[in-house]
């Protein structure tokens, strides 16, 4: 069963754990039923291709998708890994904000 998750495409992440342990990238793409995102320049793999009409073959590096778990949103004010809440502006918004400095993660 898919849950809610509090990590959205075009949100800036740090890699917790992991081989990628301490990278920090924009996430490309959200799956949320498997609980996985991509994550741009984190896990990188290698994957042999064919050649198609139109496209080279060969060996390509391309990102693999990182479990939700080893994901922390990054700070926007110190950089640093923090965890996400949720609050109401005084306009009536509901917005994620990062609990180390309040600040507000949603545009």
């Amino acid at each position: 069963m898919a849950i809610k998750l509090k990590i959205k495409k075009g949100d800036r992440v740090i890699v917790t754990t992991g081989r990628s342990k301490g990278r920090t990238g924009e996430v490309l793409k959200v799956m949320p039923k498997e609980n996985r995102a991509v994550v741009q320049g984190v896990n990188m793999v290698k994957r042999h291709v064919k050649p198609k009409m139109g496209a080279e073959g060969g060996i390509v590096e391309k990102e693999a998708s990182i479990h939700i778990s080893n994901l922390a949103h990054v700070d926007p004010a110190s950089g640093e890994a923090t965890r996400v809440g949720f609050k109401f502006l005084d306009d009536g918004r509901k917005v994620r904000f990062a609990k180390r400095s309040g600040e507000v993660i949603d545009r």
